[in-house]
């Protein structure tokens, strides 16, 4: 399977946090960095967090200081951490490579998603 495969979405109460992971084949893992985006119903899809193939982190505003994006050779997987959760984050969260040009990413890759929901 060459897309990637999100997991970890599910169901918490404001102020629960919740890991996404998004394992991906190990040539897009070595060489493209990846961003987590989210979509919420019926609204424009949102940029959340990228990391980079060197292992820089960026995040939007609306997320720093609660959510941490990270990565693990070993499992070939990215993980992003939500912490403090508030229920202006529930949406669909996606994986998909991101594409800075210090990396030789061969392509653009992206998974189906998996759903966050926070209730109030």
């Amino acid at each position: 399977q060459v897309q990637p495969v999100e997991s970890g979405g599910g169901s918490v109460q404001a102020g629960g946090s919740l890991k996404l992971s998004c394992t991906v084949p190990g040539f897009i893992f070595d060489r493209c960095g990846m961003a987590w985006y989210r979509q919420a119903a019926g609204n424009q899809r949102e940029w959340v967090s990228s990391i980079s193939c060197d292992g820089s982190t960026y995040y939007a505003d609306s997320v720093k200081g609660r959510f941490t994006i990270s990565k693990d050779k070993v499992n070939y997987t990215v993980y992003l951490q939500m912490n403090s959760l508030k229920p202006e984050d529930t949406g669909m969260y996606s994986c998909e490579t991101f594409r800075p040009a210090l990396c030789t990413c061969p392509g653009d890759y992206g998974g189906q998603g998996t759903q966050v929901t926070v209730s109030s």
